[in-house]
């Protein structure tokens, strides 16, 4: 069975404290969850186009497979029990 991983999108900006305690979270949780991350700076014409696509008010803005999850402080719990949602959602038996 191949198990395909959650595709992680973080919008992130220069100079963000919340956007690096956010690669800090993505690292740990990445540790029990099958992730790919897509780092993508706020100031490119894509950052811009996925941020108002999905309402990313400020950074750190986070997409679970091109869903909006949550911009600002991410918090690893709430990550953590989306992940889990994922896992039980794509479990195959």
């Amino acid at each position: 069975m191949t198990v395909v991983p959650v595709r992680v999108t973080l919008l992130t900006q220069r100079a963000c404290t919340y956007c690096e305690h956010a690669k800090v979270v993505l690292a740990r949780v990445g540790q029990d969850f099958d992730i790919s991350i897509d780092e993508v700076s706020l100031q490119s014409d894509e950052g811009r186009s996925l941020a108002s696509r999905h309402g990313v008010m400020f950074a750190p803005g986070v997409l679970l497979d091109g869903r909006a999850f949550s911009y600002g402080r991410l918090s690893e719990r709430k990550l953590r029990k989306e992940l889990s949602r994922f896992r039980v959602a794509h479990d195959p038996r």
